[in-house]
């Protein structure tokens, strides 16, 4: 699942994740947020509807990350005269500090095996102070992945370590198609111990 494999799915129209909208949970969470200069990351970003809703409601400091480049030369045209950043640039080689990392089916796209790996770059990436917050699925998959599920009980135990739960809790304002099946999170970073 590198570069090529997200650009071809992108090419053949191939993304039924894409909703269409921004995600109602992050729509709900966004409208909530008074300082429109925090510096927000979205990554895996897809089409982008969080990021275009964000710069709709004047937030000046938005970073879209996606490894797919055909998607990001068409955000890079979008986006040109807002003041969002595209970059076509792998999750885990990105470098930065955030106040707030949105999450949108980025998690459920990467394979298991690299769960303790994001949680631990998100860890580096959000400022101590701020959050990860977006949905992630509630449930399973009948089909090998991605999307990858995953429940309440998996996320606890893999983000504790790293991240205070402020709130996991089941969606009561998902999208009609997710209905049942998302987790909204509010993560904090831990303190950092010297």
């Amino acid at each position: 699942m590198d570069s090529q494999y997200w650009n071809n799915r992108y090419i053949n129209g191939d993304t039924g994740w894409d909703m269409g909208e921004v995600s109602p949970p992050l729509k709900a969470y966004i409208d909530q947020l008074y300082d429109r200069d925090i510096r927000i990351l979205i990554p895996g970003g897809g089409n982008s509807y969080e990021a275009a809703y964000l710069a709709g409601q004047a937030f000046s400091d938005v970073t879209v990350l996606d490894i797919a480049p055909v998607l990001v030369e068409k955000l890079q045209k979008t986006f040109a005269r807002t003041r969002v950043k595209v970059l076509e640039e792998d999750f885990f080689a990105h470098t930065g500090s955030y106040d707030l990392v949105l999450e949108q089916t980025f998690f459920c796209a990467l394979p298991p095996s690299r769960r303790a790996d994001y949680v631990k770059h998100m860890y580096s990436l959000i400022k101590y102070g701020g959050h990860l917050a977006g949905v992630l699925f509630d449930r399973t998959f009948p089909k090998e992945g991605p999307p990858f599920g995953g429940d309440e009980a998996e996320y606890r135990e893999l983000f504790s370590p790293y991240f205070d739960i402020k709130t996991l809790y089941p969606c009561y304002n998902s999208h009609p198609a997710r209905q049942g099946t998302e987790l909204f999170i509010n993560f904090m970073p831990k303190l950092r111990k010297l």
